[in-house]
């Protein structure tokens, strides 16, 4: 595996659910290993002091990455499709913050 996704066709091709469960059945199991990964963390810092164990926390975010690369499949979107539509977003974002601090300065001087 080298790419996004080349990594989604893989999982892809292990998806065993309905096809009329299409979208509605990753996403279920989405929240659950959204859980998972809260869980490890909680239990860190329960059990363990706050040290984190990141192989363990890794297998779940493992699991996490599976069912997003199915739900993406289902909806006809690539990995890569969607990690570049969240640059875009996270980009506009900061430029939306910067102008927004230029706009206060620019008020708070000239006054």
């Amino acid at each position: 595996m080298k790419t996004f996704n080349e990594y989604q066709e893989f999982a892809v091709s292990t998806a065993i659910y309905p096809e009329s469960l299409k979208v509605i059945y990753p996403t279920i199991g989405l929240a659950g290993e959204c859980g998972e990964v809260s869980e490890k963390v909680k239990k860190s810092i329960r059990d363990h002091n706050g040290l984190f164990k990141p192989k363990e926390i890794a297998m779940e975010l493992g699991d996490v990455l599976w069912y997003v690369a199915n739900i993406a499949n289902d909806l006809g979107l690539t990995l890569e499709d969607i990690a570049f539509l969240n640059e875009t977003k996270l980009i506009e974002r900061i430029q939306n913050t910067i102008a927004k601090i230029v706009v206060r300065l620019i008020r708070t001087f000239f006054k």
